[in-house]
């Protein structure tokens, strides 16, 4: 058994092998034309559009890998140093300090209120 969608039941229904085959909109034994070019502009080759921009600033990964790959049992998060600390500190007491707001928005939400 063979199905196609039909639009106008909008459900699954039986039908003939050709046209289970053949999906609504396109039509049977019409060769598929490519869409004519609007904007033909010419492809450069690598080799002519000219040098890349560099890049004036020093390679600093490899000093990146030393110093995030030290076996020096601190967390990767804490090993910037200091600002990493203090985003790191900033972070947990922004979040203590929320976690204790909804706390205190829940108990005064929870309240009956007084009339």
């Amino acid at each position: 058994m063979y199905y196609k969608f039909s639009g106008f039941t909008q459900k699954l229904t039986g039908t003939a092998p050709a046209a289970a085959y053949n999906p609504q909109g396109l039509k049977v034994g019409m060769p598929a034309e490519s869409p004519t070019m609007i904007f033909a502009t010419p492809t450069k080759v690598v080799s002519e559009a000219g040098a890349p921009a560099e890049y004036m600033g020093a390679n600093r990964v490899p000093d990146f890998q030393k110093l995030f790959q030290k076996a020096d049992n601190v967390p990767v998060h804490l090993k910037g140093g200091y600002p990493d600390r203090l985003l790191y500190r900033t972070t947990m007491a922004l979040t203590i300090g929320g976690l204790a707001y909804c706390l205190v928005a829940l108990y005064i939400a929870a309240q009956p209120s007084r009339k």
